[in-house]
């Protein structure tokens, strides 16, 4: 017996060792920092638009062109929704590309209105004056959507109330209507009871 409780006791240890002796490996911090990951994904997002601005340049196509320009602004937009810093690294690379490659764009879209006022929009100035620009556009936006939501509430309060009146009012004028009905056969009676007794 006492050599099943020295086993199980061994066995035991044996255990209790085995677990202490399992380190678990510190968790590792991520490679990127915030600022690398932001670049990178500025850099992803950059990449993309120049490869369907460049294939639109080889192609020629002004119209095209001036479709993806379209939706730079819409991709600027998108970008500042989640880190206005992002999409300034975004606009900077896209501008760059625009620029080194002003003369192939000017051979074919050099008199496409469309294109050379997208261009303007997207060159004309610093990276962060267009994103700048963007967000006080959305801001203004927005402003203008809560006023215009506010209108519609004050509208409909004022709906509400007219409405109220109205109701009031035609109970009012039912109740009148009623009294006067009222007072005429209270009227009528008398005259028809003076009448039944000679007065």
């Amino acid at each position: 017996m006492k050599k099943i409780m020295f086993a199980v006791m061994a066995m035991l240890a044996i255990g209790f060792t085995a677990c202490g002796n399992k380190t678990q490996a510190p968790a590792e911090a991520p490679a990127d920092s915030v600022e690398e990951v932001a670049a990178f994904n500025a850099e992803d997002e950059a990449a993309a638009t120049i490869s369907a601005l460049t294939e639109q340049i080889e192609a020629k196509d002004a119209s095209k062109f001036q479709e993806v320009l379209a939706t730079v602004q819409e991709k600027i937009k998108e970008i500042i929704g989640s880190n206005p810093e992002i999409a300034k690294q975004y606009v900077a690379k896209v501008q760059d590309f625009l620029k080194e490659n002003a003369e192939k764009i000017k051979a074919f879209a050099g008199d496409n209105a469309a294109v050379q006022a997208a261009l303007g929009a997207l060159t004309a100035a610093p990276a962060e004056s267009v994103v700048d620009g963007l967000m006080q556009a959305l801001d203004g936006a927005k402003d203008a959507a809560g006023n215009a939501v506010d209108a519609t509430k004050d509208a409909a309060a004022n709906a509400t109330e007219d409405a109220k009146q109205a109701v009031e009012d035609k109970a009012n004028e039912a109740k009148d209507a009623a009294k006067e009905k009222a007072g005429e056969a209270v009227d009528a009676a008398a005259d028809k009871a003076k009448k039944a007794l000679g007065i």
